[in-house]
């Protein structure tokens, strides 16, 4: 890593470290950017990440799209370009050194309007890609992204400024080595972009059953090309995608709310509250009940 990127995480990790005095996700003044910071390694979490660049500006951390694995460290980024359900975890982290970790959310017509305006063009091909990749950190990304951070400490500047440092760090990842996996997502037509839109019909409908078919017909796809597109560029088949979400919001209603395993079964919409327990299980480790007060505990 050059000595100017170095340069340039360190007064990120002093700005990060100066906005979260405790572990935890924190929202900061701009409303798409969020700090991380764990004083020691983490469990697996289970969650959803949006469109979003992630970096860790101390530490490392690891990711897993279904069974494949994305590590990065403060010399990289990761980009995912799509709502996918992951599981991550820090494995770099101790009090004296915390993980400090840095996220951006974005969404598909930025993308679009970073296109439209800009000479940048990799021409997505038709093989879709996978819509979560690491790549290298570059220094005009960091640029970017550090100019967005110091915003913080100008708050009557982020109404105007905010956009167009976040549309920067989408034009310099766009230029980056992985630049197509973003594009393919917004370019009208692709098999990502038509895989795109199947996952958000499952992202809002994922406690109702469907079929492939029906999945195929929205990506205006035949079946197999279907199967096989969703899973490249997810890692995992539609059924597994809904499997993750209907766990994931399973386990959320359970902690949050003073609801009976069987009721939460067939909201997330299990018809068997006994396969629901199979597959809770096998996911999370632990049975419903146990699960839940292990993690209150």
């Amino acid at each position: 890593m050059s000595e100017i990127i170095t340069k340039q995480q360190n007064e990120l990790l002093n700005i990060i470290d100066y906005y979260t005095e405790k572990d935890g996700v924190h929202q900061t003044a701009i409303p798409s950017l969020f700090f991380m910071r764990d004083s020691n390694t983490s469990i697996p979490r289970h969650g959803v990440y949006k469109p979003s660049l992630c970096l860790v500006v101390q530490g490392a951390k690891e990711v897993w799209l279904a069974q494949e694995r994305f590590k990065y460290t403060p010399s990289d980024y990761l980009i995912a370009s799509v709502h996918l359900p992951v599981t991550a975890q820090v494995t770099e982290a101790t009090s004296d050194v915390p993980y400090l970790g840095f996220k951006l959310e974005f969404t598909p017509s930025q993308i679009l309007e970073v296109l439209q305006e800009s000479e940048v063009r990799v021409y997505a091909k038709e093989n879709p890609k996978r819509a979560m990749f690491v790549s290298q950190m570059e220094s005009s990304l960091m640029d970017a992204v550090l100019r967005l951070a110091r915003l913080l400490n100008q708050p009557k500047d982020i109404p105007v400024l905010a956009p167009l440092f976040t549309k920067e760090i989408l034009y310099r990842v766009l230029q980056g080595q992985n630049g197509i996996a973003l594009e393919d997502i917004v370019m009208e037509g692709s098999s990502t972009h038509l895989i795109k839109d199947v996952i958000e019909h499952i992202m809002n409908n994922y406690a109702s059953s469907f079929k492939i078919e029906e999945l195929a017909e929205i990506a205006n796809m035949s079946v197999s090309s279907f199967h096989r597109y969703f899973k490249e560029v997810t890692a995992m088949s539609p059924i597994q995608f809904q499997k993750h979400l209907r766990l994931q919001e399973a386990r959320r209603l359970l902690l949050t709310e003073s609801a009976d395993a069987t009721d939460v079964a067939f909201r997330v919409g299990y018809e068997s509250p006994s396969q629901f327990s199979r597959e809770y299980s096998r996911m999370f480790g632990f049975p419903p009940k146990q699960d839940v007060k292990r993690l209150k505990a």
